[in-house]
């Protein structure tokens, strides 16, 4: 009984030991990557956007430009802001020399104008679905105060996400050097982003009206150049909900993508590819995901789980203990199916059929899935029961024995006396 209750206190503890290494590295790639990238620099990582899980990682915590994904932080900082979306903010004269520079980089606009009132739901679409880098600098201004200001919230929004190599130097993205993130860093924003409703209804839009403006008479449609939403593209993914791409000569090719199928999503970065591989590994990485992932059953109700120290039965010193339930969680095929105890360290007969004893949290590869209860699949009946009942019986056995020979001696020495008596008359 010793022994069993020490190698069951020594095996959760290891347990408990593994599963705190495993949060203790979530940046760690679970599975080997399944496709070549074009180049070893580029960076991936792929993660389950439901449970946050590291599925694929490549050079993701290697610093590299990241073009227009800084626009992700903007777009997030504004919908913070608490602004009004459909308010109207009028762009200012000082942003005469960034729009000079935006237009000496050859940079993506919406062709915004100084004086021209604009919504900011109109720059939101212009931000993320065209990736207008004049819609950024006027989000800057009017969240911020001033572009300055408005990055130095950028990069105090990311330390709060946990973002450790990220840097960022505007707001997006079009000037390279200094404005620099990580695969994983931008895989945090992303997720930040993808919380929000409008965030994800923006950037999964593929063609937007902006509506006509003060100095400008006419509606003008802005479309996406992204293929990954692009239903007439050899790229198109149904389950893509939303995408963000980039692009400079230091940085190369860069996207986020969110995909969600079956009820489950992934969220996928890559930065530092190039023009022909860029949206091939996209669907590569994303089809593969949902190929290689799924519902499964993990704890079924006939097979021993653990067991249990008894107390008071002699004949069976432990009781083995059930899942009260199936469980089924979703992982890989190769995931492990492990398991944490809350039981006593033992249990006095008798125990009843079916009775539960304690519980089981179900871990898959490190991830809780669920607890379930433990009960027992059989009856297990005291020792001391049946002992009191076999010491009653033989105590009353010899209250009868003694009553009969106090009565057989009583009787004696009943007789004995008579003949006495009997002697003396004579």
């Amino acid at each position: 009984m010793f022994q069993n209750r020490f190698f069951r206190r020594a095996a959760a503890l290891v347990l408990t030991l593994a599963l705190a290494a495993a949060a203790a590295l979530p940046g760690l790639a679970a599975y080997p990557m399944p496709i070549q990238t074009a180049s070893e620099t580029e960076a991936v990582y792929l993660f389950n956007a439901d449970t946050g899980k590291t599925i694929l990682a490549q050079n993701a915590d290697q610093q590299q430009y990241v073009a227009s994904l800084t626009k992700m932080m903007t777009a997030l900082l504004l919908l913070e802001s608490g602004k009004d979306l459909n308010g109207e903010v009028t762009v200012p004269t000082a942003m005469t020399q960034e729009f000079k520079d935006i237009q000496n980089a050859n940079g993506m606009t919406a062709g915004l104008r100084i004086g021209e009132t604009v919504r900011r739901i109109d720059l939101l679409y212009a931000l993320l679905v065209s990736s207008a880098n004049d819609a950024a600098s006027v989000i800057a201004y009017d969240v911020g105060g001033s572009v300055l200001d408005f990055v130095r919230q950028m990069n105090a929004r990311a330390a709060e996400l946990g973002c450790t190599g990220t840097n960022f130097t505007c707001a997006h993205g079009l000037f390279d050097y200094g404005n620099v993130s990580t695969a994983e860093d931008m895989a945090r924003i992303a997720a930040e982003c993808y919380k929000n409703p409008t965030f994800v209804q923006v950037s999964g839009t593929a063609a937007y009206t902006m509506p006509a403006t003060n100095l400008h008479q006419n509606e003008r449609t802005i479309n996406s150049t992204n293929p990954l939403t692009d239903t007439g593209s050899e790229f198109y993914r149904s389950y893509i909900k939303c995408v963000k791409g980039g692009f400079t000569t230091l940085a190369g090719r860069c996207a986020v993508a969110f995909a969600e199928q079956g009820g489950h999503t992934y969220g996928l970065v890559i930065l530092h590819a190039d023009n022909a591989s860029l949206y091939t590994e996209c669907d590569q990485l994303l089809d593969w995901a949902f190929e290689s992932f799924s519902d499964r059953p993990l704890v079924d109700t006939q097979t021993e789980l653990t067991t249990i120290d008894l107390t008071k039965c002699r004949a069976q010193p432990t009781a083995a203990l059930y899942a009260a339930a199936p469980v089924s969680g979703y992982g890989h095929a190769d995931d492990v199916v492990s398991y944490a105890f809350d039981l006593p360290e033992s249990i006095p007969a008798t125990v009843k059929n079916g009775q539960k004893v304690g519980t089981a949290t179900v871990y898959l590869d490190g991830y809780e899935v669920g607890t379930v209860d433990l009960v027992t699949h059989a009856e297990y009946i005291s020792d001391f029961r049946t002992d009191s009942k076999a010491t009653l019986l033989l105590l009353c056995t010899l209250v009868v024995i003694l009553g009969a020979l106090t009565v057989l001696t009583l009787a004696a020495g009943g007789g004995a006396l008579s003949l006495r008596r009997r002697k003396r008359r004579h």
